[in-house]
């Protein structure tokens, strides 16, 4: 069974997060081979990034959601390493301006969706209207309950429309989170990534896990599959996602497009 296929959230089957290690690595060790693996993996997405966006038939938008330290920046930044910046843009979802908070709550997402050719990754997204706004009672769960359909059938729209969405939760424990924020306090170069409210939302673990679990059994579908991806170990992680975009964006069977003009008039004799 390939990698992806086993770190896949089957759609309509019954999932339990505490089921998952997150220290997990499918048996892949840290060595040579491995490393190399991951090189291959990150040229091949150079390569698919540009018959992408010259082929321009397809947009792909990568969801990373994890919690505070859970990799999302590190992924972005080893995983899309090669990638050329004129075709990728990533997007941050932070806690809504009052221009976004005057409109229904997918708006702000819909508003970053990429174009085809492209390739968005979402830094957080809309998801966090079924996590943060659920595990603070930010609206009512008469409110929130009901916009795992609605994300279900925007998503859908998006891929009828040519987006690929591929989804990674990364998936780490509570004692590895709580190593990361020693260490980050420990460097001087990482302390501003830090802040009282990280280590205050620690209380609510519990109450994320079991809002997460609900996202990964509610919103896994075929046409928008999640991937649970065991990231205590960041080398796995980068290479379990790095292999499922490649493999996704392989199986789009991508071609260049043929030139607008005669190539045989200008070609040099």
């Amino acid at each position: 069974m390939s990698l992806e296929r086993k770190l896949l959230v089957r759609p309509g089957k019954k999932f339990r997060l505490r089921d998952h290690d997150p220290d997990d690595t499918l048996g892949y060790k840290n060595d040579a081979q491995t490393q190399a693996a991951l090189k291959k993996h990150l040229e091949r997405l150079d390569k698919l990034q540009y018959l992408l966006y010259a082929s321009k038939n397809y947009a792909l938008l990568i969801v990373l959601q994890a919690v505070d330290s859970g990799g999302k920046d590190g992924t972005i930044r080893h995983v899309m390493s090669g990638i050329n910046p004129q075709g990728c843009k990533v997007t941050s979802f932070k806690q809504p301006t009052p221009e976004e908070a005057a409109h229904d709550f997918l708006w702000r997402a819909h508003k970053a969706i990429p174009k085809r050719g492209e390739i968005g990754i979402f830094n957080r997204s809309y998801y966090e209207d079924v996590l943060v706004v659920r595990v603070h009672k930010l609206v009512p769960e008469s409110v929130w309950s009901k916009r795992y359909k609605e994300i279900n059938r925007f998503e859908k729209i998006l891929v009828e429309n040519n987006v690929k969405i591929l989804k990674f939760h990364l998936h780490i424990s509570r004692e590895e989170q709580l190593k990361r924020f020693n260490q980050r306090l420990e460097d001087p170069t990482k302390q501003w990534e830090l802040s009282p409210a990280d280590f205050q939302e620690r209380r609510y673990w519990n109450n994320y896990m079991a809002a997460y679990e609900d996202v990964l059994k509610f919103c896994s579908t075929e046409w928008a599959p999640w991937y649970l991806i065991p990231a205590n170990h960041k080398w796995f992680r980068n290479l379990a996602v790095s292999q499922i975009i490649a493999a996704t964006l392989e199986g789009l069977r991508l071609k260049f497009p043929k030139p607008a003009f005669d190539v045989a008039k200008y070609r040099r004799k």
